[in-house]
């Protein structure tokens, strides 16, 4: 280890161009290098032409800024932020498929009330729990429910946001060609 940290969980924030292969590209990134990627999420961000991607890497204060000063080099990165420090909320997801036999009922329907879980399927034997929170609470949801019979489970990466005020944030401006759009006003959000 260098510079006497040691290697812990880092929630990055990665703002990208929305385009074929741009995930490829920064996963290659990681794996290159030897980094397992333990949380992935990608989603569009208001503007259409920007994704935002959650990362969670585990490493000492060295690898993480080597990997930053990485993603800045690639061409369709827009910005890199490294969250972990810094105040910020974060979430998971899960959907939990469980045997609900009829003495189990009452108790998966006690745990999933004390952890705000909806349940989001009934059959005659499973329920499906939707769950969110951060991973202590989502670890602590599934070992509850562990003993009465996990049919299936899903879980979500992390996704994070800083808190505080931010400056709003401004749309990119990049060239593009502009479409020539037609005069004729029967022709409404068409370019010609």
């Amino acid at each position: 280890m260098q510079n006497g940290s040691e290697p812990r969980k880092h929630t990055i924030a990665i703002l990208v161009e929305n385009k074929f292969g741009v995930l490829s590209r920064v996963a290659g990134l990681f794996s290159a290098r030897g980094y397992n990627i333990e949380s992935l999420s990608v989603g569009e961000t208001l503007d259409p032409t920007v994704s935002r991607m959650t990362i969670v890497v585990r490493g000492d204060e060295f690898v993480i800024e080597q990997v930053t000063k990485q993603l800045h080099k690639l061409i369709d990165v827009i910005k890199v932020s490294d969250l972990t420090d810094d105040s910020h909320v974060e979430r998971e997801l899960v959907l939990v498929r469980v045997n609900a036999e009829p003495q189990q009922r009452a108790e998966i329907l006690r745990t999933a009330d004390i952890f705000r879980a909806k349940v989001i399927d009934v059959t005659a034997v499973s329920f499906v729990l939707e769950a969110t929170g951060d991973e202590a609470k989502i670890e602590a949801l599934i070992e509850l429910l562990r003993p009465m019979g996990i049919q299936e489970l899903v879980r979500t990466g992390k996704v994070a946001i800083a808190r505080g005020p931010k400056v709003r944030a401004r749309k990119v401006e990049r060239e593009r060609p502009r479409a020539k759009v037609s005069e004729d006003p029967r022709v409404i959000g068409f370019a010609d």
